[in-house]
């Protein structure tokens, strides 16, 4: 009978746990027994952050920009400097656009900085046209049919800075507002035979001036209020023969950029966050912001919401009739809804608002025939009622308003929670 031999067990398997630091031997934890570094990869160890993808050049054109004008503009907010930044890049794809938008820089007084921005912009812009006080019919024969210049326009208060002024005028704001959208010409009789011809008026503009221009434009316009700068805000000095050389240089590549994605831009069905005339208006920057990608079309949208928001409401005419809209739901409100609202009370209660301008309508503020003006283009008016006290006076129901205001008044929003006190 043969021995037997005994197979000594097989040793345990290492276990390979989190090796510890060694105090005192810094990086001996990493070492094998050998005195090589390990190449074990531990689950302790975060994994690499993904890399970034890099900035087009799209992107990278329209962040050179946006800092070349902060450099010599003092800006009234980002969104604006967006706005503008953006607005000069479309004027260099104006063939593919629907819509050419204007640029409307308006300011309370002088130092303002609008044409300091105007200066700028001409450098950076396709073409640009600039003029103080041409007659619209030199304009309009200065547009050509496929690829217009890009007009600019300073002092515009003289043009339009008080309404005898703007009478005198009102072929210049035509003009500017057929131009705002494709195939508007307008018709004149030329020549020795007297024929009648065609003027494209389809081009983008900038004008640049104190006080709001006709509402009709402010409308079809990218509004950038600016201010005068305070004393902490600095800008550079800007020199033509060096400045403008910078500026022509980012020029010429923003327009090789732009003419690069020409095919693309004319299948660009951005989304929008606006309607109407300002989804027209804003629909070039907004696809000028898409086009580049990047952080572009968040603040390109950004800028749109904010600036549109704020300029509602704001125009003379159709602002002071929306405005009614709003405060007459502010004053039903305050009752309590009502079904009815004696027309008095409603006129005491427009007229005591410190904050509204209609105690400064007339010498005698609102008044009964000026609040049937205001309400007249919406079909509502005034009538007999009766009010639960058993008496007849004139008055408004509630519900004659439901439909203008959710047609013209956006919703109030919620009145926001106070701030709870500290250590509550």
């Amino acid at each position: 009978m043969k021995p037997t031999t005994s197979t000594p067990p097989a040793a345990p398997a290492k276990t390979d746990w989190p090796v510890t630091a060694i105090p005192g031997q810094p990086g001996a934890h990493l070492r094998d027994a050998e005195g090589q570094a390990s190449t074990r990869i531990h689950a302790e160890e975060p994994p690499s952050a993904p890399a970034q993808a890099p900035a087009s050049e799209g992107e990278k054109i329209l962040d050179e920009l946006r800092a070349t004008i902060r450099r010599y503009v003092v800006m009234p907010s980002e969104e604006a400097l967006t706005a503008a930044t953006l607005w000069a890049a479309a004027t260099h794809l104006q063939p593919v656009w629907q819509h050419a938008p204007r640029l409307a820089v308006v300011a309370p007084g002088k130092r303002c900085g609008k044409s300091r921005l105007l200066e700028v912009l001409h450098e950076a812009v396709h073409e640009p046209l600039i003029t103080i006080s041409a007659s619209a019919a030199a304009i309009f024969r200065s547009i050509g049919e496929t690829n217009p210049p890009t007009l600019l326009v300073d002092e515009v208060d003289t043009i339009f800075g008080s309404a005898k002024v703007a009478e005198k005028n009102e072929e210049m704001r035509g003009l500017l507002n057929a131009g705002h959208q494709r195939n508007r010409p307008t018709l004149r009789v030329s020549g020795p035979n007297h024929e009648v011809v065609k003027f494209p008026t389809f081009a983008m503009a900038a004008l640049a001036g104190i006080g709001d221009m006709p509402d009709t434009i402010m409308d079809r316009s990218v509004v950038i209020r600016m201010r005068r700068r305070n004393s902490g805000e600095r800008v550079s000095f800007w020199r033509y023969g060096r400045d403008d050389l910078r500026v022509q240089e980012l020029r010429e590549r923003l327009a090789t950029w732009m003419d690069s994605v020409r095919e693309e831009a004319i299948g660009l069905e951005p989304k929008l966050p606006v309607e109407d005339r300002a989804a027209d208006t804003w629909e070039p920057l907004i696809s000028v912001a898409d086009l580049a990608g990047g952080r572009w079309p968040l603040m390109a949208r950004t800028a749109c919401t904010a600036m549109t928001d704020y300029e509602a409401g704001r125009d003379e005419d159709g602002g002071l009739k929306v405005r009614i809209l709003a405060d007459i739901r502010r004053a039903f409100t305050g009752e309590g809804d009502p079904p009815v609202l004696r027309t008095s009370r409603l006129l005491d209660i427009l007229n005591k608002d410190p904050e509204a301008p209609w105690a400064e309508h007339s010498p005698s503020g609102l008044t009964p025939r000026g609040l049937q003006i205001l309400l007249r283009d919406y079909g509502i008016s005034s009538g007999n009622r009766r009010f639960p006290d058993g008496n007849q006076a004139k008055g408004f129901t509630r519900v004659q308003f439901t439909d203008a205001w959710s047609r013209y008044c956006p919703p109030e929003p919620a009145a926001a929670q106070a701030p709870a006190e500290p250590g509550a």
